[in-house]
């Protein structure tokens, strides 16, 4: 049997150049998907009538949709058909369907997170033993940013298939209100180091200032007169019952040495 090296050295060269074009077309579509995904986005978030979450998973979706078709192109400079890729594809549908359960349950789940939306950017949840801050939802991932500022990756399956605890849901959530009974003439004096204790907190929302009032007054003997003194301020939901025991503790010890 002989060799042509003539067209052996030919058909490498081709498949050599196809190699390279192949590479620098992924590269290119690498670099063109993020490209469009930021376009996207940034196009998406000048409006403000799109919802954070919207925006995040329609770059995402734009982005694979981009490496999508520069995978497809790839395939053909290879000189493989994308209509014979198809019908490979349809014969094996059942064997691909079932390795990729998995990763096509995630997709169905992220859609439908999109569409009903139990969460939002910058919400705080509970979902699939992890709590944290919504910071982005993609085609396949929900991630959340921990109390420590540690990322958190749940795959979208899990998120969607488990019971999810909103606590930005409402706007009550997150604020500390606690009242007890003082002596009127010792009010303003536990007020003060009630608050002050309130401001070293870091826990305590630096937007909306805390405050500790008179609410009523409870018993009015000129001999013992007692009021009611209500301490109120806003922290995140999940340091609610925290910094609540902790004003509780610190007004026990007030009034014990009052």
């Amino acid at each position: 049997m002989t060799v042509n090296f003539d067209t052996l050295k030919a058909s490498l060269i081709l498949y050599g150049l196809n190699a390279i074009y192949a590479i620098l077309l992924l590269a290119i579509g690498w670099y063109l998907s993020g490209a469009m995904q930021r376009f996207v986005t940034r196009v998406l978030s000048v409006t403000h009538r799109v919802d954070p979450l919207v925006t995040l998973f329609v770059g995402s979706l734009v982005r694979y949709g981009v490496l999508a078709v520069v995978g497809i192109a790839g395939l053909q400079l290879f000189g493989i058909q994308t209509a014979s890729l198809v019908a490979v594809l349809g014969a094996t549908s059942l064997a691909i369907g079932l390795a990729l359960q998995g990763t096509l349950s995630n997709l169905a789940a992220g859609v439908m997170l999109l569409l009903f939306r139990p969460f939002h950017i910058g919400d705080d949840v509970e979902v699939a033993g992890k709590a944290g801050k919504v910071k982005s939802l993609s085609l396949f991932m929900t991630e959340l940013v921990a109390l420590d500022n540690t990322q958190i990756l749940l795959p979208n399956g899990q998120v969607w298939g488990a019971a999810i605890v909103n606590h930005s849901a409402y706007p009550g959530a997150g604020e500390v209100k606690v009242a007890f009974p003082v002596r009127a003439g010792s009010a303003n004096a536990l007020a003060d180091r009630i608050l002050e204790q309130l401001r070293e907190d870091p826990r305590i929302d630096e937007g909306a200032a805390p405050t500790v009032n008179v609410s009523k007054v409870i018993a009015a003997d000129p001999a013992a007169p007692l009021v009611e003194l209500t301490v109120s301020a806003k922290v995140k939901p999940s340091d609610a019952d925290a910094v609540k025991q902790r004003v509780l503790d610190h007004a026990s010890a007030l009034l014990a040495v009052a």
